[in-house]
């Protein structure tokens, strides 16, 4: 195709297709620069949630941060000497090439997150929406699932949890986002969210997974499901488990679960797996990760359970699946 055919056919996509296109084009770049800039294993904090997420796959690690529209985006870092290449040993060889690597990314994210706290289900949740969203996610946590949304998006619960300290991720993966309480009606959360924008997925972790099933044992239809750390089956270790809840695979929407080959939580086994994916009848597939850090309890966030050290690859899975 010459360059003027590949304007005009450009120029003939919809609004929300342009924009996809030059997100698209942005990160990829991004990605690419920072490669070339030899930032792999960069220890990076950030205040901008959509610097983080392109910064995942290079091992990059924070604690929770404000949201966008709460701090600007400060950023640190620092290249281990032995990470850097040769070429970018001076200090400002490297900043230079970073910076313009964040230049690139604030182009691919250009369009505010607003964070909002809304009323869905007979609960409070957390909606984040850019302009023109591809898809929609609803979130539901692990643990108690009581996220306490404040008055103005902010999560006062719950905050190290695996998909809420994520959240900022999926939305800058073009997603309208829902973070759920734990006593949201799913029904409702969905067709809240089918109205911004469908497909919907509904992304669980943990005992968020029990809560999934929960719903769409009573009628929830989402168009897609991801479980993540999940209490599967009677074999995971648990007896109250999404087989026994959901009864018939038939209720099952395609489904990924997302699981580590070394989760030590009595509750979510690796052995619990399989006769998940049987049972679904062609409905699942499993995807395996490894490797992270194993810190603390192994059935809490910062263990292989909640991919401690694996935030980009979970999230790049799960976004990408409807």
């Amino acid at each position: 195709m010459r360059a003027d055919e590949r304007a005009w056919s450009f120029s003939q996509r919809s609004p929300d297709e342009r924009s996809e296109i030059r997100e698209e084009i942005a990160l990829r770049t991004a990605r690419m620069s920072l490669r070339s800039c030899g930032l792999q294993g960069a220890i990076i904090r950030s205040s901008a949630p959509h610097v983080r997420e392109v910064l995942a796959s290079f091992g990059a690690w924070s604690e929770p941060i404000p949201a966008c529209n709460q701090a600007p985006p400060e950023i640190a870092v620092v290249v281990p000497e032995k990470k850097a290449k040769p070429h970018m040993t001076k200090r400002r060889g490297w900043i230079g090439c970073f910076l313009a690597t964040m230049t690139l990314i604030g182009v691919a994210c250009s369009a505010a997150l607003a964070d909002e706290t809304v009323s869905v289900g007979g609960s409070r949740a957390v909606l984040i929406k850019s302009g023109a969203p591809r898809a929609s996610v609803i979130l539901m946590p692990g643990g108690s699932g009581a996220i306490s949304p404040g008055e103005h998006g902010e999560i006062n619960g719950l905050a190290g949890n695996q998909l809420v300290r994520t959240r900022k991720a999926y939305a800058a993966h073009g997603l309208a986002v829902l973070v759920v309480d734990a006593g949201v009606d799913l029904s409702s959360a969905v067709q809240y969210m089918a109205a911004i924008k469908r497909p919907v997925t509904v992304v669980a972790t943990s005992r968020g997974t029990l809560r999934a099933a929960e719903g769409i044992a009573r009628g929830a239809r989402p168009d897609a499901l991801v479980l993540t750390s999940g209490l599967l089956s009677a074999e995971s270790g648990s007896g109250s488990n999404v087989m026994s809840i959901v009864g018939s695979p038939a209720a099952l929407p395609r489904t990924l679960v997302i699981h580590h080959r070394n989760d030590g939580c009595k509750l979510t086994a690796p052995a619990g797996v399989e006769p998940f994916v049987k049972w679904s009848a062609g409905r699942a597939r499993a995807a395996w990760l490894s490797g992270g850090r194993n810190d603390g309890d192994p059935c809490e966030a910062r263990g292989y359970h909640g991919f401690n050290g694996l935030d980009g690859q979970v999230v790049g899975l799960a976004a990408g699946f409807r």
